[in-house]
């Protein structure tokens, strides 16, 4: 290539931050991803990267390297939601559309992408294998990933997988990154409890479904203290609680909703049970029923240890200093990212960018200099891998 790979990615920057700038100000969320899908799939065309949309709301690219023939791929995944938040950056590429966001980086994380494209396309006479690179919609709402592993298969034959996520309150240009557990599971729970209304004045011609919600909300937490083994983190958090119209009525109907996260995915296996269990005995114990929906948003993300390896000898050659390398917290955020690692090894990093405010926030403005360490990052480590892969069939 006659260059680095470092300088191959800064010379793809000046577009690769033209082509940030308009999806932020352009920001799509949930499945509906139309616009942003449609960019990408257009700039990829212009790259003459072979690529494909996924419905109308995602894109599948595939770079074939010329080296030699190898049915081996490692994959790379962007992300291409925004939020429902309200942007008051004052950017001047700020989002037009009111009320909507790309406060969560994914226009950085989908940019990223596309240059990384460019890059290892024009690097294809020097590998053997395939990249395979995923524009997934509805990250945020934990559907994207199995959207596009069921209706594009992106995960068959994959060695690997590899994502990288903004971190605005790490320093620009390292990276964090951990074996293991990294981000949480996700459950979404809703518990309806149904007693008998009566008079205030005469509770015992009722069921109470006040104190029976109540109760269930405090025993809810022995599935943390009882439940769980005490080294294995789990929270759950009550985030609303509804019940009766009147002061003077014994309510017959009442309402709780509420998440759980957990790392471990034993944890995350018993929690179904264990709430419903927990949740239906103790209104039986009070005269009242209980029922319990749980949507499982999304699974622990846990990090392959030989994916973590490979992550961290890839970096060591295009970070800007050894130094850049940093071993990242687990965090209870959930990331559906997970869901690509029931089919492959996967490493997910968090890619510093000094945004000045957390992740989700109005205010945050990321720094675009960090998208060149990304791509190197990304680039590599999809050489790396490819090479691993050839050598020795997996990690």
């Amino acid at each position: 290539m006659g260059k680095t790979i470092r300088e191959a990615c800064r010379e793809v920057m000046p577009e690769v931050v033209a082509f940030r700038r308009d999806i932020h100000a352009h920001p799509e969320v949930g499945m509906d991803t139309v616009r942003t899908a449609g960019k990408v799939f257009e700039q990829l065309n212009r790259y003459g990267i072979s690529c494909r949309m996924v419905n109308d709301n995602g894109v599948v690219a595939e770079i074939r390297g010329e080296k030699g023939d190898s049915d081996q791929v490692v994959v790379l995944r962007a992300d291409m939601d925004a939020l429902n938040t309200e942007e008051r950056t004052g950017l001047p590429f700020a989002s037009t559309y009111e009320g909507k966001m790309h406060a969560c980086g994914h226009d950085l994380h989908t940019s990223m992408l596309v240059g990384s494209a460019k890059v290892l396309n024009s690097m294809k006479a020097e590998f053997a294998g395939t990249v395979r690179f995923i524009f997934q919609p509805a990250e945020e709402i934990g559907i994207g990933a199995k959207y596009m592993i069921e209706n594009a298969h992106v995960t068959e034959g994959a060695g690997a997988v590899l994502g990288l996520h903004v971190e605005p309150l790490a320093d620009c240009h390292t990276l964090n990154v951990r074996r293991g557990s990294d981000w949480a599971a996700v459950d979404h729970f809703w518990i309806t409890i149904k007693g008998t209304g009566a008079h205030g004045a005469t509770p015992q011609d009722g069921a109470d479904a006040t104190i029976a919600a109540a109760a269930i909300a405090l025993n809810l937490q022995t599935m943390v203290s009882r439940e769980c083994d005490p080294m294995k983190p789990l929270v759950v958090t009550i985030g609303s609680m509804h019940s009766g119209h009147a002061f003077n009525i014994i309510s017959q109907e009442a309402s709780l909703e509420g998440t759980c996260r957990s790392f471990d995915r034993d944890v995350y296996d018993l929690i179904p049970e264990a709430m419903e269990r927990i949740a239906k005995h103790t209104a039986e114990a009070l005269k009242c029923s209980a029922e319990v929906r749980i949507d499982r948003v999304c699974k622990p993300l846990i990090n392959d240890d030989r994916a973590y390896d490979l992550l961290k000898e890839s970096s060591g050659k295009v970070l800007l200093s050894p130094d850049d390398w940093h071993e990242s917290k687990m965090a209870m955020i959930g990331e559906d990212f997970s869901e690509y690692g029931e089919y492959a090894p996967v490493i997910f990093g968090h890619l510093g960018c000094d945004g000045g405010y957390p992740l989700h926030s109005s205010y945050v403005i990321f720094k675009e200099d960090a998208m060149e360490t990304g791509m190197a990052v990304e680039v590599q480590f999809a050489l790396d891998g490819l090479e691993k892969l050839n050598r020795d069939g997996s990690l």
